[in-house]
């Protein structure tokens, strides 16, 4: 599926999708309202990695202008299904958001705000700068494990941020491109080894609060995918030591 020819996309929105039959009609339904309020022209990139279910099916019988589907035969990870939709936009600035929409398509314009009128390169959604915006929380041991886990990120990485893992953010594409090409976490602990490649490559980072509301179905399990998150940043700590990023 192809975009139809209305010129340069300013802006490219990239969702990627694992088993999201259920919801994913009604993401994209959303999203294509939202970028026709829009002044600009926008591509919106489904990238269904690896569903055994009619996921790709749904996303091709949604009738909005400017949709890619990009379908691996099996599944990645949310991080390589994200490089992989980066990698393909063409859009001045590229948006990933989660599938469930955990943060409202509409928080879009304050990221866009930022990135344009202050020169930003990269813009990242967060649920810890001011809680107040957050709508339905998770469960008190997620919250936890995320506090933890936010902890480990600026001892082992010297990330100075609130939330590097809420799945809404902002890239100037050109400027970031070298970081997402570098990307070697593919699974849901990607988010840390990117914004500490975008800070390596000299790129400016800015968090904004947005709203967001904890999604039933999180495809994250807690104690096996919490222990492979924090076992990245161990080894993302050790490829800087032995110059894998230079």
């Amino acid at each position: 599926m192809e975009a139809e020819d209305y010129g340069q996309p300013v802006l490219s929105i990239v969702v990627p999708a694992f088993n999201e039959a259920s919801r994913i009609g009604e993401s994209v339904r959303k999203i294509d309202a939202f970028m026709r309020q829009l002044p600009i022209f926008c591509e919106l990139i489904v990238v269904d990695d690896g569903s055994v279910d009619n996921t790709a099916e749904v996303v091709r019988q949604a009738q909005v202008r400017g949709l890619r589907l990009l379908r691996n035969e099996k599944n990645h990870g949310k991080g390589y299904s994200v490089r992989q939709g980066v990698l393909a936009a063409v859009g001045k600035y590229v948006l990933f958001t989660d599938a469930d929409l955990s943060a409202p398509i509409e928080e879009l314009n304050k990221l866009l705000g930022v990135a344009t009128d202050d020169g930003v390169d990269v813009v990242i959604g967060s649920r810890a700068v001011d809680r107040k915006y957050i709508e339905k929380h998770q469960s008190p041991l997620r919250e936890l494990g995320g506090i933890v886990f936010n902890l480990m990120v600026r001892l082992l990485l010297g990330l100075r941020l609130h939330d590097t893992q809420c799945g809404f953010k902002l890239f100037q594409r050109q400027r970031s491109r070298r970081s997402f090409e570098k990307l070697t976490t593919f699974g849901f602990g990607f988010d840390p080894e990117l914004l500490f490649l975008a800070k390596r490559d000299g790129l400016s980072i800015r968090e904004v609060p947005v709203r967001w509301s904890h999604a039933e179905g999180s495809k994250i399990n807690f104690l096996r995918d919490g222990t492979r998150m924090f076992s990245d940043l161990v080894r993302i700590r050790w490829n800087f030591i032995i110059g894998r990023y230079s």
